[in-house]
């Protein structure tokens, strides 16, 4: 036995059982911002119809709502840091204080992300990984219990 450090386990995602090494972000891997595009405008799609969700956006700023959620989302799955650089640190819990985030705003929220995720058909690791992000961040959403 040697008293060199032992490095720790490396996991290393394939393309296949024989392929190449994948060293793309998720972002990269999924389709990049044409990809996150499709997922943010099918899920406004189904907020501005919503009773409960259409009236947390201003009529006047979807197009700026689409372009928030993307930028976010691309740049949490590794995509560019646009989000950031234009917005600053994300601070979700804050820029959402203000609005009336209970159990059922959360479940509609999860439906319309849950549909637009159904819409674009990620890859099975991909599209496990999105969803639990997603509901987790939507549980951390709720200010309200009522």
């Amino acid at each position: 036995m040697t008293d060199e450090p032992q490095s720790a386990p490396r996991l290393t995602l394939r393309s296949g059982a024989t392929g190449s090494a994948v060293t793309d972000t998720v972002w990269a891997q999924v389709g990049g911002t044409e990809t996150f595009e499709r997922i943010v405008r099918v899920f406004y799609d189904g907020v501005r119809e919503d009773p409960v969700l259409a009236p947390m956006y201003p009529d006047a700023d979807w197009e700026g709502a689409i372009w928030r959620l993307r930028t976010f989302l691309e740049q949490y799955w590794g995509g560019p840091t646009t989000y950031s650089e234009q917005r600053g640190h994300p601070r979700l819990r804050m820029r959402h204080a203000a609005f009336h985030v209970n159990p059922d705003a959360r479940d509609r929220w999860l439906l319309h992300m849950n549909a637009a995720l159904d819409a674009v058909a990620l890859p099975p690791m991909h599209d496990a990984a999105f969803r639990d992000y997603v509901d987790r961040a939507a549980q951390a959403m709720v200010n309200r219990l009522d």
